[in-house]
């Protein structure tokens, strides 16, 4: 199910006109305090790029000093993560600390609310939208442009830097057809009696972002909007009175272990899924609905009171260069450069075309409706999915 070459350069354009936006990321244990990074007078904690800094070479220099990143809730089977984590410590010799794999987006809100000042506080973010927007207006988050950072089309970034688009994808619906008969393809499907007990989302939508998103496509394909994710409470609440939601936690252990048969997700993870199974002999098929269909950006931010400032800043440098942009591509997941990647040459082809199929256009919230949506969710949530 992949797209021809001239498929994936025209949603290129698609993704990349529009926003895309929501979750993975939990800190650990270092001595260092905030603000140690420097560059003569100037301070990583409160450099906004690196050429304010001194340049990338003082940077490199602060970051190596500082040895260590504190990244929280990267799984490493999410977007290619543990590729990416792997080239920045071969590249630069920094070792990253990656608490908390499976967290989600609040779990990062909280860590650095509550360890401000602390050695063990995150460096970086990894933010679905509603909960980079919730940081920011915190004011948790330090201004910083990466060097690409006019690659990044107008949108899809907070203008000083504190957080800025970075991968995203389509809400997808994958199964596992070695031990489903017929594949759901909608989100009508899903409430057909076959799938008993079969239909699970990423998480809790009022924590996670790759669920949050799930009751947002469900919400356009049962006649909400943008504006209305209700209709996707509805739909979430009928399919628990047919008895076909499953309540786990859909990740890489239930997929393989055919604990969550058909799982509400990403497609960059589905179709990740469906990658790295076929040698274990799961035939595991990924389908981007069309009556549901919802596209998003995560985001990326810095701790305001990073540990390790320097070293979060070369994170993001790292993150949004040729090298990590495509990485991120190799997992199936769309780089927020795609395009201009495009236009310089740069982009892995070969990984691009290997991207979901998809069919339509996808409309996007804005933080406004991203907001409505996330308070939506947490009064009806735990009442949609209990009543």
């Amino acid at each position: 199910m992949t797209p021809s070459r001239a498929r994936a350069a025209a949603l290129t354009g698609v993704l990349v006109a529009a926003a895309l936006t929501i979750s993975a990321c939990g800190s650990a244990t270092s001595t260092k305090t905030a603000g140690s990074g420097s560059s003569g007078s100037t301070n990583a904690a409160t450099a906004a790029s690196a050429a304010a800094f001194g340049g990338m070479d003082a940077l490199v220099k602060a970051a190596q000093q500082e040895g260590s990143l504190n990244a929280i809730t990267l799984p490493r089977d999410w977007a290619n993560y543990g590729a990416i984590m792997d080239g920045f410590t071969k590249k630069y010799g920094i070792k990253i600390n990656d608490e908390n794999p499976e967290g989600s987006s609040q779990d990062e809100i909280n860590a650095v609310t509550t360890r401000k000042g602390q050695g063990r506080a995150p460096d970086v973010l990894d933010l679905g939208g509603a909960f980079a927007l919730s940081g920011a207006q915190q004011g948790l988050f330090a201004p910083y442009k990466v060097a690409t950072f006019a690659q990044i089309p107008a949108g899809q970034a907070a203008t000083d830097g504190s957080w800025t688009y970075d991968y995203g994808g389509y809400v997808s619906i994958g199964c596992n057809a070695t031990k489903v008969t017929t594949c759901p393809k909608t989100f009508a499907d899903l409430l057909k009696p076959a799938y008993h007990g079969m239909v699970a989302l990423n998480g809790d939508p009022t924590q996670a972002g790759a669920a949050f998103a799930g009751v947002y496509a469900a919400a356009l394909a049962n006649g909400g909007s943008l504006d209305n994710i209700q209709p996707g409470l509805d739909f979430f609440n009928k399919l628990k009175k047919a008895g076909n939601f499953n309540p786990v936690q859909a990740k890489q252990s239930t997929v393989e272990s055919g604990e969550t048969p058909i799982t509400i997700d990403w497609d960059y993870l589905n179709a990740g899924y469906s990658a790295e199974f076929k040698s274990k002999g799961i035939n595991w098929q990924v389908n981007v609905p069309t009556d549901g269909l919802y596209a998003n950006y995560y985001n990326q931010a810095i701790n305001k009171w990073a540990p390790h400032p320097a070293a979060a800043r070369l994170w993001e440098e790292y993150l949004y260069s040729a090298e990590g942009q495509n990485l991120f591509l190799g997992g199936f997941a769309r780089p927020v450069e795609m395009g201009a990647l495009q236009t310089a040459g740069t982009l892995d082809t070969t990984a691009a075309a290997a991207l979901p199929v998809v069919s339509g256009t996808p409309t996007f919230p804005t933080q406004a409706q991203i907001t409505t949506a996330k308070a939506t969710l947490a009064s009806g949530w735990a009442k949609a999915i209990n009543g």
